[in-house]
């Protein structure tokens, strides 16, 4: 089953958001969504724990990187996706969860600091290509994109990502206020009152064009992870 990792070395870029949008979304579609929340500060689990979110998504705790290869095994016949909601760090269970990924989410809010972050992911994945020959797949998410920002303008910054040979999502997250209702109410964006919440049809349709986009890369389907050649020494932090 896919397995998709989300990772930016930088906290506060989106990561979580991302998460939760993409979880509840494929829950509404009918899929199993196993999520592991590999973050210390845990804001996955607490968004979890007071949303109960409708559909059938089950959360992983308390990941370690022995422990994710046997997590997802076991758990293979339960889930039609896996989601891998990572700290902001460069650290061992970094490098394991980008190994084992069918496709590798890297959240870019556009900052210097974000940008330093994805680099840093970026040189994780080139690593583990030039010592297993696993290239793994990957892609730029433009996060918390302010909503005045144009097409064009949009269409400029994918560009100049993939100059840089970086492809980039054609579905950003925009920055809304419901995204923030959610996390702060501790619910998802369905059970939002619109008549309290500015643009919260906005919102559910750039949460539901973003998973859309992601099923079109990634169907559920059985993808087998990839082999590894030795232990990831390599990926302790930097």
């Amino acid at each position: 089953m896919p397995v998709i990792t989300i990772a930016n070395t930088k906290g506060g870029a989106g990561k979580t958001t991302a998460a939760v949008l993409l979880a509840v979304e494929l829950a509404q579609c009918g899929y199993k969504v196993t999520v592991f929340d590999s973050d210390s500060q845990g804001w996955f689990s607490q968004w979890y724990e007071s949303a109960r979110p409708r559909g059938t998504i089950s959360l992983v705790e308390h990941v370690t990187p022995a422990s994710l290869e046997v997590q997802v095994r076991q758990m293979n016949p339960q889930a039609d996706y896996f989601i891998i909601d990572l700290a902001g760090e460069r650290n061992q269970l970094t490098a394991t969860a980008l190994a084992f990924s069918s496709h590798v989410l890297i959240p870019v809010q556009g900052s210097g600091m974000d940008a330093k972050g994805a680099v840093k992911i970026l040189d994780l994945i080139a690593q583990i290509k030039a010592e297993t020959g696993y290239e793994v797949p990957h892609s730029v998410l433009l996060s918390r994109v302010n909503p005045m920002v144009t097409t064009h303008s949009l269409l400029k910054i994918k560009g100049l990502l993939a100059q840089r040979g970086v492809d980039t999502l054609a579905t950003p997250i925009v920055e809304r206020g419901a995204s923030r209702e959610m996390f702060d109410l501790g619910v998802t964006l369905y059970d939002l009152d619109p008549q309290k919440v500015s643009n919260l049809d906005r919102a559910q349709a750039n949460a539901r064009e973003f998973a859309a986009e992601i099923m079109r890369i990634l169907p559920a389907r059985v993808i087998s992870s990839p082999r590894r050649k030795g232990p990831f020494g390599w990926g302790r932090a930097a």
